[in-house]
């Protein structure tokens, strides 16, 4: 029997590295493809899962770069084929006023989180569209739910996100395609390191990845359309 073939963005650190290592361990013998521009982190990210008993391949890439997906997304095809699930988690979060909001800022936010997963989904789609099946997650924010002060680009950016995963769900639900948007609060990543902020306080990683599996696992006569994650004392 054919193992699932999980494409994961941003899978060198953080949310995508659980993400990673949690498919390893739960479904045997797993191929992940997984993709960052950092080739050093992710080297050992697919170290650990092969450990854990997946085929892990790394496939450096800059998914805001529509050049540089196009030759990633050939690059796995050949290898791997088509994605079961095709989860985009590559994003960036960075903080200022409305009014001290360079348009360079903006733009990088708009690329990172939003462009990214917008290429990366239009360059694997026609082939899980030809198929008839397939998992797809957009990693969005409590920002793209709702105002946040002092992230006018980011809100911008997870707003689109979760809006573009809406529009992917009503396209291809009679069409064999799952579509999921997540909606995580603060989650422990090194971003979080320098914050002052205790592990203890916001959620980890894996539980967002285990929520990611746990959806994936569901019927196919089942789709969750939203997660939305907090930490048990709310937002900070």
């Amino acid at each position: 029997m054919r193992t699932p073939l999980i494409f994961i963005s941003g899978a060198s650190q953080g949310i995508g590295a659980a993400i990673a290592r949690t498919f390893a361990k739960e479904i045997p013998r797993v191929r992940l493809a997984l993709v960052a521009r950092n080739v050093k982190n992710l080297g050992k990210v697919a170290a650990a899962c092969v450990k854990s008993g997946a085929k892990a391949e790394v496939f450096e890439c800059d998914v805001a770069n529509a050049a540089s997906v196009d030759l990633m997304a050939a690059e796995v095809s050949r290898h791997f084929g088509t994605p079961d699930v095709l989860i985009n988690n590559a994003g960036a979060f960075t903080m200022a006023p409305f009014v001290e909001t360079s348009l360079a800022q903006f733009d990088d936010m708009i690329a990172v989180n939003l462009r990214s997963a917008f290429l990366v989904t239009q360059a694997f789609l026609p082939a899980m569209l030809k198929r008839q099946s397939g998992d797809i997650f957009f990693r969005s924010s409590i920002a793209g739910l709702g105002a946040y002060p002092n992230a006018a680009a980011y809100c911008a950016a997870k707003f689109g996100v979760t809006g573009l995963a809406k529009v992917l769900r009503a396209e291809t639900k009679d069409k064999g395609i799952r579509v999921c948007c997540v909606h995580p609060g603060a989650t422990w990543s090194p971003s979080w390191e320098k914050s002052g902020v205790k592990p203890e306080r916001i959620m980890p990683a894996e539980d967002i990845a285990r929520a990611i599996l746990d959806v994936h696992r569901l019927s196919r006569r089942t789709v969750v359309e939203e997660i939305v994650l907090r930490p048990q004392l709310g937002d900070l």
